[in-house]
């Protein structure tokens, strides 16, 4: 069985970030080819190429019809190295504004945060969005408005594996042997590995607030290193479960769930002791489209257009209200479920914020070796 070898960025085919390389230098040599500028009728919207279809058909596309202005998405990489990079290229050729090659991007939790310090991003102005008590206080940052929510849950294939596992399970090949899926980033491994160490939920970041906590959740990805695929795009767990090549795996809520009900799969999901995340849209610093901008943040705000999308993919809305009308099949799979929201961790987007530099070069040094 072929194990696979991360890389910080999605990458270009053919070229290859080694790990423990800078996270900025890795993104740039993996740029994808420039946007050209946006003109005042066009805004270029990035985000994740999982669900780009439902984006354009319920958000981008009536948008473009409702304003005369047009929507140009391109899918982009996780991971703020990207945006570094980006940044860093445009401030590269000079002139008094330098601007990234979009107007609006999906990020998630701690690039909202890191972006929005290191001035990658406008900030809000609330007013033109109805104010912040239009959207629940998870949806609302500095720099960013609420997208979506969802959970890294563990999946697992029911037809291989009938009972429903745990972390713990997860770290038990002796048990359950096969293979493990794992995100290539210290984001929400090392929260998990210590879940899967017996530390209650609770105290999970104040452990990885202490030197010895996070040496004690590297000792515990340790004994799982030899059995682990990676993974860097949220798409990609679900085709390792589908393909065999693990037994279980890490992953976004909504694949696993759009892969059962449409793929006819047999995937299994424990929201228990899943963490609870949230990504937002942030419009890049010096974009000459803001006021559009903020129009189709406007527009994909409305709690009733939310809905249309959750209905469409297993993720909740952020705007208040846009949950209230989900099916009772549609609740069971969303992270919005009240038992769901109650069995979750928050992810610490702070804790990310403040440590994602010295944990990401400490995981790639961890898997060089």
């Amino acid at each position: 069985m072929r194990l696979r070898r991360p890389a910080p960025e999605a990458r270009r085919p053919g070229r290859r970030c080694k790990p423990g390389a800078a996270a900025g230098l890795c993104a740039a040599l993996l740029l994808p080819p420039a946007i050209p500028s946006a003109s005042a009728q066009t805004l270029t919207v990035a985000t994740w190429a999982l669900y780009q279809d439902a984006l354009r058909r319920l958000y981008f596309h009536p948008f473009a019809e409702a304003t005369g202005i047009a929507v140009h998405d391109v899918a982009r990489a996780p991971g703020i190295g990207q945006l570094r990079a980006l940044a860093e290229g445009a401030a590269s050729l000079g002139g008094p504004a330098p601007r990234l090659p979009w107007d609006l991007a999906e990020v998630e939790g701690d690039e909202a945060l890191l972006g929005c310090g290191e001035g990658l991003f406008e900030r809000i102005d609330w007013n033109r969005l109805g104010g912040k008590d239009h959207y629940l206080p998870a949806g609302v940052s500095d720099c960013g408005v609420g997208a979506l929510a969802y959970d890294v849950i563990l999946a697992w294939d029911r037809d291989k594996l009938p009972a429903t596992p745990s972390w713990s399970d997860f770290w038990d090949i002796a048990k359950y042997p096969g293979k493990r899926g794992l995100r290539a980033s210290p984001r929400t491994n090392l929260e998990i590995a210590l879940l899967a160490d017996g530390v209650a939920p609770g105290d999970v970041y104040s452990t990885l607030r202490s030197d010895a906590g996070v040496e004690r959740a590297f000792r515990k990805l340790d004994q799982l290193k030899p059995y682990v695929v990676w993974w860097n795009a949220p798409e990609e767990p679900a085709k390792l479960l589908g393909s065999g090549e693990v037994l279980m795996t890490t992953s976004p809520n909504g694949p696993i769930v759009d892969a059962d009900r449409d793929g006819g799969r047999h995937f299994g999901i424990q929201w228990n002791n899943s963490l609870a995340a949230v990504d937002f849209w942030a419009i890049l610093k010096n974009s000459p489209n803001t006021d559009a901008a903020y129009s189709l943040l406007g527009f994909m705000g409305e709690p009733e257009r939310e809905a249309q999308l959750e209905a469409t993919i297993p993720y909740s809305g952020l705007a208040k209200g846009a949950g209230d009308k989900l099916s009772p099949e549609a609740l069971e799979n969303s992270p919005a479920a009240p038992a769901h929201q109650k069995a979750a961790l928050p992810i610490d987007e702070a804790f990310w914020k403040d440590n994602l530099d010295r944990l990401t070069q400490r995981f790639n040094a961890w898997l060089a070796h």
